[in-house]
């Protein structure tokens, strides 16, 4: 015989409402409520429990709370009712209270089941009754929110519920997985990515992208063939992240650029590689061409700044680049079969300008007058359409675009622009940096000329073929230091940029993931007024990732065991959060601010949470939940485990077996010492 809705709620009861505040309802409980096992609601489980789940009944559905704490209070006052009639009195019982927090209602549907659904709009009144959940209930709780494709674990206080989430939700708000070391970051992380490839429906078919920075190298063969790995000294994915590809910022900050005399000239030489670096493999007339073009757009702004007429030394710069300019074209022409008399009218122009009787003599008038450059920019541009060029592609590019140059020609450049300008002094620290780096055998096969790779292949290789998912492990475990953060800052803003004119070439996203192992070493806080620190530049190409990544479909995962070191800007940007165990002070301090909503008991369980174990909240989940995240095989597993000290001290393992490590330090030595 079913029982009635009123009867069931009887057998569920355990206790009653007796205050009540917009943030904590304390309960009373009953005297013959559950004290260790509570049976009365399905599987047998504990209650009472800390961060357990009760209900309070109201007339929107039922709220659902989360257990606080728990006490005992001595009353006394008699409880129980009628004995007193017969004489009887009762000494002071111990009444058991608890603190809950209210999280959401759960109501029931048409269809029969329950719906969760966050935030309380209706609070109980004293005498209310307290519910235990049933099994059912709680895993409509734990399960709750549309679109759980992805499971990753089960809830240890919710009848061992699976837990699902929403990939939408976990990357496309940003996420942080934070935790002690050994607490098991590492493998939540592979477990994620794993998991979320099992869950697709399409399989060979998938469109997945994961790009994995890792210092330490350890995911290298947690996913076997899957995975691309490119790390220093792999002859078949080497790491190639080549000078041309970084930005003016990233060159300012690795040079130490000073803003008053370098940087300009800096950007100064940036610019006339990505405007003058010549491909020799292309067309003598198509490098007539270009090189024509850049002299054209030259010579308008010296007229436009008033160089030819100004002040000296401005017409001696101006007289000195003119003279640049007919050795250009006496080259131009000598590489150019056909005869175009445009090209000869302007170079006999040039000569003519150069060895004008005013200009020739010892002191000699080095200024010009308005009809000669004007003259000189109309036989420039004929000869410009001559060579079949047009006025489109003059505009000069950007110092930023990523267009191949040699290191070589940048610093001949950069020296010969520094004695043009009269800033030798100025530069010669900021060159010889550059011609160290370039000189570095360590750095060479990363960022040095003999990588031939153009954008789009280098593009293909780490952001994955079309239609194909990609797994892509970028190991920066042999990355020298002076260069890591800059090598971080580049491949996450190549990433960046490249979805983001995706984007604007295909109006949709390419949906991607970057995920920053370690982030506390190179998302670090950093000082405003400090110039030119490298890991500030990382810094901030992750936090304009995280304010505009999901825009552009690029989700970031940061896994860190010091979160109180990490940017706030970044952190402030995650909106899902995987909490391992966190023992620092200042780190518990941090993460419960970045929580507005009333999580404070589940919080306090940090210092002492076992491996495997977490707490999932934030954006991904309608509420904090504790997790006990699923097993990965071994194979699956980063190689993150703790040291073996006793095996390989004692020479056995657990079971017996024989451990042994040989050393072979000759080995180690040449390795190092780049011999082999």
């Amino acid at each position: 015989m079913s029982r009635t809705p009123i009867e069931n709620q009887a057998s569920l009861r355990v206790g009653v409402v007796e205050f009540v505040s917009p943030d904590e309802i304390k309960v009373q409980l009953d005297i013959d409520a559950p004290d260790g096992i509570s049976a009365n609601a399905g599987v047998p489980r504990e209650f009472p429990r800390i961060n357990s789940y009760v209900l309070v009944p109201n007339e929107g559905g039922s709220i659902v709370c989360q257990v606080e704490w728990i006490a005992v209070e001595r009353s006394p006052f008699p409880k129980r009712k009628g004995y007193q009639d017969y004489g009887l009195i009762d000494l002071p019982y111990p009444i058991r209270k608890m603190k809950l927090a209210p999280l959401g209602i759960l109501k029931s549907t048409i269809e029969g089941y329950f719906k969760f659904q966050r935030g309380v709009h209706s609070f109980p009144s004293i005498g209310s009754p307290v519910l235990i959940p049933t099994d059912e209930q709680l895993k409509s709780i734990i399960e709750s929110g549309e679109n759980r494709r992805v499971y990753i674990g089960n809830s240890p206080l919710a009848a061992n519920a699976e837990v699902t989430i929403d990939p939408d939700r976990l990357f496309g708000r940003h996420l942080a997985v934070l935790g002690n070391t050994g607490s098991g970051k590492s493998c939540t992380v592979a477990g994620l990515i794993h998991w979320s490839l099992e869950a697709t429906t399409r399989d060979k078919n998938a469109n997945a992208r994961f790009i994995i920075l890792d210092p330490n190298g350890e995911y290298s063969k947690s996913f076997g063939d899957k995975a691309k790995v490119f790390k220093v000294g792999d002859n078949t994915n080497k790491l190639e992240v080549p000078i041309w590809m970084w930005n003016s910022s990233e060159w300012s900050t690795f040079t130490q650029a000073s803003t008053k005399a370098q940087l300009p000239l800096l950007k100064r030489a940036l610019r006339a590689m990505r405007n003058e670096q010549l491909d020799p493999s292309e067309d003598n007339l198509i490098i007539a061409k270009r090189y024509t073009g850049t002299v054209l757009t030259a010579l308008r702004h010296e007229k436009s700044i008033g160089s030819p007429w100004g002040n000296f030394p401005k017409p001696k710069h101006f007289y000195e680049l003119v003279i640049s300019w007919k050795v250009g074209f006496d080259h131009v022409k000598s590489i150019i079969n056909d005869e175009i008399a445009k090209l000869d009218s302007f170079i006999e122009n040039l000569y003519n300008f150069i060895n004008a009787p005013e200009r020739t003599k010892p002191y000699g008038n080095l200024n010009s007058n308005l009809k000669e450059i004007d003259e000189m920019i109309d036989l420039l541009e004929e000869t410009y359409l001559a060579l079949g060029g047009n006025e489109n592609e003059l505009l000069p590019r950007n110092e930023d675009i990523p267009i191949p140059f040699s290191g070589d020609v940048f610093v001949s450049y950069l020296s010969a622009l520094a004695q043009q300008t009269g800033n030798e002094q100025y530069l010669e620290f900021l060159i010889a940096r550059i011609r160290t780096m370039l000189a570095d055998s360590r750095m060479d096969s990363i960022i040095g000329d003999k990588i031939e790779v153009e954008l789009d292949k280098w593009l293909e290789k780490y952001l994955g073929k079309d239609n194909k998912t990609s797994i892509t492990i970028i190991d920066l475990s042999l990355v020298p230091s002076e260069i890591i953060h800059i090598t971080t800052s580049v491949i996450a803003r190549i990433i960046f940029e490249a979805l983001q004119r995706y984007r604007k070439l295909n109006e949709k996203t390419l949906p991607s993931v970057l995920i920053m192992e370690e982030a506390h070493s190179f998302i670090t806080k950093y000082n405003e007024s400090a110039e030119n620190n490298t890991s500030s530049i990382c810094t901030k190409v992750f936090e304009k990732i995280a304010r505009e990544g999901r825009k552009f479909g690029l989700g970031l995962v940061l896994s860190s065991q010091r979160p109180s070191e990490l940017s706030p800007t970044v952190l402030s940007q995650c909106n899902s959060f995987i909490l391992h165990r966190i023992s620092n002070d200042r780190d518990q301090e941090l993460v419960s601010k970045l929580l507005p909503d009333n999580f404070r008991g589940l919080l306090k369980e940090l210092p002492t949470l076992p491996s495997q174990r977490a707490i999932l909240l934030g954006w991904a989940s309608e509420l904090p939940i504790l997790v006990k995240i699923r097993d990965l095989t071994k194979e699956k597993r980063p190689q993150s485990d703790d040291p073996d000290f006793w095996d390989v001290w004692t020479g056995k393992d657990i079971n017996g077996k024989e451990v042994i490590r040989t050393v072979d330090w000759k080995k180690i030595a040449d390795d190092w010492q780049e011999k082999t």
